[in-house]
């Protein structure tokens, strides 16, 4: 899969994308990073500026279009071949959850647009980004954060990125629920065991024990998710 980030501050990126499995995506050819200052765009040769004042009056400052219109473009033309989808990371896009990174598993290509500031001129949202996402019912200073997060959200389901897919699956969320509690060694820690049942080497037993504490932390800390579960099932008869 290929992205191209587009942002203010590419420097943002590189601690994150250095490291780990991001790194290891990246160097055995699953994914590929593109970080482009959208300062460079900008139509003002002297001072680089983006941004200017909202009209209606409004405090603080918005992104300008035209340059972040002549980034996305060129972004297009560099991923013509792979027929790219614009994500704008926004506090009013479509809440981030397992579903909707599974649902990006099907894209070539993504453009990740980063605002800034009070956000970007609506023309942009209207005439060129396919979908807007949100990671939270919060605000931060900008969409890099949020673009780091969906990134590593999808590059993990990716095959041949994580060791082991089974992994991936055990995972919260990707089950529809919260995931069960796990240990590893010591068997003893502080005068605290590892639960019986895991030491037993009976794998239907262990299973049946993973999908009870699943469902009993859910129940406990995400009710909703349960219900959500449920909802689907009975839609789908």
């Amino acid at each position: 899969m290929f992205f191209d980030i587009l942002t203010l501050f590419p420097a943002m990126f590189e601690g994150v994308f250095c490291d780990s499995i991001i790194k290891r995506a990246v160097d055995k050819g699953f994914i590929s990073i593109d970080i482009h200052n959208i300062r460079d765009y900008s139509h003002d040769e002297k001072h680089h500026t983006v941004d200017d004042y909202p009209y209606g009056g409004d405090a603080g400052m918005l992104m300008r279009p035209e340059p972040l219109a002549d980034a996305i473009k060129d972004s297009k033309e560099r991923l013509k071949g792979h027929n790219p989808t614009v994500v704008y990371m926004s506090p009013a896009g479509e809440p981030l959850n397992q579903s909707v990174v599974n649902s990006f598993l099907s894209d070539k290509a993504l453009i990740l647009l980063c605002g800034r500031y009070k956000g970007i001129d609506q023309r942009i949202i209207d005439h060129y980004v396919d979908r807007e996402i949100s990671i939270g019912d919060y605000v931060l200073s900008g969409g890099e954060i949020p673009a780091m997060v969906l990134l590593d959200s999808i590059t993990r389901l990716i095959p041949g990125v994580l060791g082991n897919r089974e992994s991936a699956e055990a995972d919260s969320f990707y089950s529809g629920m919260l995931s069960y509690p796990q240990y590893t060694r010591p068997e003893i820690f502080e005068q605290m065991s590892v639960p019986d049942v895991l030491l037993s080497g009976h794998h239907a037993k262990i299973k049946q024990w993973q999908e009870m504490m699943a469902q009993k932390i859910t129940q406990h800390r995400r009710p909703d998710l349960l219900k959500e579960k449920e909802n689907k099932h009975n839609n789908s008869i």
